[in-house]
């Protein structure tokens, strides 16, 4: 079997829930799975035995957000502790017109994240090898994030972060805001964190069974 083939069948994932992608997304979507493997041997990037579920457990993961909401051409998001590059890649892959600036700590990591990006032609995303809480003179849109921190710092890190205007959004507005991707049980950390997040569950987007006990919340700039 040709390697494009195998590539579209472990993307089938992808296409079981959205049927919009332009041929350059397709393209830049099936070259992940071989640079991610590459880069992943090279640099712990994510779980060496979640490489073969890249699209499931870390792609399709990262579109829940693309899934709930819909950012306007030319709005700009940081991806806070970014990682490997999820959320952002995949979600400057499927908003190609939204700017992304995807941060870490760890540098090599943003090494590999780079590479990604440059391989597969993303001219919307750029990096920085710096801590959320030392980012100054900066304001974005929206903050995403996953599993990177409580909900108590992610907020106290994003918070500065927020434009004040509100955010035109599909015909409403909402406030610029903390997108973040959690899982378990939240209920201490939401109360710790003394913020009242819309909770989406991400198993009524995408009913996996991965995504059980897994969450969108969002916490918007008052």
């Amino acid at each position: 079997m040709e390697k494009t083939q195998v590539t579209l069948e472990l993307m089938d994932i992808l296409l079981k829930y959205f049927s919009d992608f332009t041929n350059t997304q397709l393209d830049q979507l099936q070259a992940l799975k071989e640079l991610y493997k590459n880069w992943n041997a090279k640099i712990n990037l994510i779980s060496r035995k979640d490489i073969d579920s890249l699209y499931e457990k870390h792609v399709l993961h990262s579109l829940s957000i693309a899934a709930a909401f819909e950012f306007e051409p030319a709005s700009e998001i940081i991806d806070i502790g970014t990682g490997g590059g999820f959320p952002g890649i995949p979600l400057a892959i499927y908003f190609p017109a939204v700017r992304f600036h995807l941060v870490d700590s760890v540098g090599k990591k943003l090494k590999a994240v780079n590479a990604v990006a440059g391989a597969i032609g993303l001219n919307n995303v750029t990096t920085q090898h710096i801590r959320a809480e030392e980012i100054s003179k900066r304001k974005f849109d929206f903050v995403v994030s996953r599993a990177v921190a409580p909900l108590k710092e992610l907020w106290n890190w994003s918070k500065p972060l927020l434009r004040n205007t509100k955010y035109q959004i599909t015909n409403s507005k909402m406030n610029p805001g903390l997108i973040c991707l959690k899982g378990g049980d939240l209920a201490q950390e939401i109360s710790e964190s003394k913020t009242r997040p819309r909770v989406i569950e991400i198993h009524e987007l995408f009913p996996e069974e991965f995504f059980r006990d897994k969450f969108l919340l969002y916490i918007g700039k008052s």
